[in-house]
């Protein structure tokens, strides 16, 4: 899912075992992130209480991004990287990179709409999450969320704007004498490392830590409210009890929803934090973070790529139910029991009385 604004390749170079070892994690990393992202694009396109949830929208996006990074860009990297050799050209190391920053600042942007829209759908009234989260409204947070990279990737990297005054250490870093190798060096100034820093990563994280605290403090406070509830006890003819239970399943439910989406947006933050603090570190420091270190964080940011579509198998209970259907050929086992149709669905939640939202 990420990149970026830093890139020097490891000039150290691997031996023979390292080189196995290497390409037999790199090809089950981009294996796992094609079959998974795949998996999670169909099951939201065959299931039909999946497309009626409108951050499923924002989570079909993510996929197709991270589909993209795991198909146009980690291959080029894998090559490069077991054979010590970038053997494509200078326009297509400018193609490859501004492709990596590209989607890997998409993938971001796609978890922060997605925070925005939980906390519209848990923590305003309904009537103030339809009017924020309208149909155009999603529609041109997606538009932003593949528009605003473009910025940052290809009108900067074809423009050399990130190599501005630092052109002589990387022409000397792209070819190696001693082995005759050349590599797709992606090396940034200052100024650069700062903003496409800021715009990919810290902005985003800051506003979904907002969010989900404020998601958090709201779903706290609805606990307290429901064992309030409780203790009071419910009258002797019991037709309140119902509507107990529903308020607790309800708050279950949107509490499990906000947790899922924390932990898939803390893996995230785990498996970019790195790479984007030595990002911006790096220009301070002359350049000398080593070019291995370099390769193991960049890599583990490319490992988030394939780790969504598991968080959602494990989870999420609509997302498991979708992929089993899928993966054992609409097994009846796995299909909704038809009772559920008369209630709420179990792929939905009903918050602040409108329906919506992950189980």
């Amino acid at each position: 899912i990420f990149y970026f604004c830093v890139l020097p390749s490891s000039s150290e170079g691997f031996g023979v075992a390292e080189k196995i070892v290497l390409l037999t994690f790199i090809s089950a990393v981009i294996l796992m992130a094609i079959l998974g992202n795949l998996l999670v694009m169909v099951a939201v396109c065959r299931d039909r209480q999946l497309r009626k949830i409108k951050t499923n929208y924002f989570i079909v996006s993510l996929a197709f991004a991270d589909l993209l990074v795991s198909v146009l860009v980690m291959p080029f990297g894998a090559i490069e990287l077991v054979q010590d050799n970038w053997i494509y050209g200078e326009m297509f190391c400018l193609v490859r990179t501004s492709l990596d920053v590209l989607l890997t600042t998409a993938s971001i942007l796609h978890l922060c709409c997605i925070s925005l829209d939980r906390y519209y759908a848990i923590c305003c009234q309904p009537l103030v999450y339809r009017n924020k989260m309208t149909p155009l409204r999603i529609a041109v947070m997606l538009g932003g969320c593949w528009v605003i990279p473009t910025f940052i990737s290809f009108l900067p990297i074809m423009q050399g704007w990130n190599s501005i005054g630092i052109i002589d250490l990387i022409q000397q870093r792209q070819f190696n004498k001693a082995s005759n190798s050349t590599y797709c060096i992606f090396m940034v100034n200052k100024p650069y490392a700062i903003t496409c820093s800021v715009v990919a990563f810290y902005f985003p994280f800051l506003l979904m830590v907002l969010a989900y605290y404020r998601i958090y403090i709201t779903a706290r406070e609805h606990a307290r409210q429901i064992r309030v509830l409780q203790r009071a006890g419910a009258p002797a003819d019991g037709r309140q009890h119902h509507p107990d239970q529903h308020s607790t399943h309800r708050m279950k439910t949107e509490t499990k929803a906000a947790k899922t989406l924390c932990i898939i947006m803390g893996c995230f933050c785990l498996c970019w934090a790195p790479f984007f603090i030595t990002n911006i570190v790096d220009p301070f420091i002359n350049y000398t973070v080593p070019g291995k270190l370099w390769t193991a964080f960049l890599w583990l940011g490319y490992i988030n790529s394939g780790l969504n579509p598991f968080l959602y198998a494990f989870l999420n209970k609509s997302f498991r139910r979708a992929f089993l259907i899928i993966l054992c050929c609409g097994d009846e086992r796995y299909r909704r029991p038809s009772i559920l149709g008369q209630t709420v669905p179990c792929s939905t939640t009903t918050i602040n009385g409108s329906t919506h939202v992950l189980r």
